[in-house]
């Protein structure tokens, strides 16, 4: 016969604490400036303005997001697109402004590509809102021009 005896007498045993999950931190894909730019979707849509506290239109939100990274564009959509250095469609990358044809007038909307075909913009009071938008969707996909690339001064 064989007997099992415990050695549990008067030790006072405590469990181990349990492990805390360890937070995976997953590095963005984004350049810093679209990081940044992300953080203002929903902010309003308004013409001619270039702040959150007021809202942004399409190149004043552009402007805004790139002067705070310190690079400095100008002002309207045309002025963009006649100072920045086009970029073959097949080497856009994150950060690159996006141009577009919406008015039947040349270059006359702006955006910033994110990645994986998403561009985020102030698009329209239609919309109201700063959003992010995908070039394969038909209506932007149609009135693509071209991505141009701002570089820090």
């Amino acid at each position: 016969m064989l007997v099992l005896t415990g050695c549990a007498g008067d030790i006072d045993i405590k469990p181990e604490p349990p492990v805390a999950p360890r937070h995976i931190v997953k590095k963005s894909m984004n350049a810093p400036v679209v990081d940044y730019a992300l953080q203002f979707q929903g902010a309003p849509y308004s013409y001619g303005n270039e702040t959150p506290e007021k809202g942004f239109d399409c190149s004043g939100f552009v402007k805004y997001v790139y002067d705070q990274n310190g690079v400095h564009l100008p002002r309207t959509v045309k002025e963009m697109a006649n100072v920045l250095t086009p970029v073959p469609n097949e080497n856009i990358h994150s950060g690159d402004l996006v141009f577009f044809n919406t008015s039947g007038d040349s270059v006359s909307h702006v955006g910033i590509y994110v990645n994986g075909s998403n561009f985020i913009h102030a698009p329209s009071s239609k919309t109201g809102k700063v959003t992010v938008s995908s070039l394969k969707n038909n209506y932007w996909r149609e009135r693509f021009i071209d991505a141009r690339r701002p570089v820090k001064n």
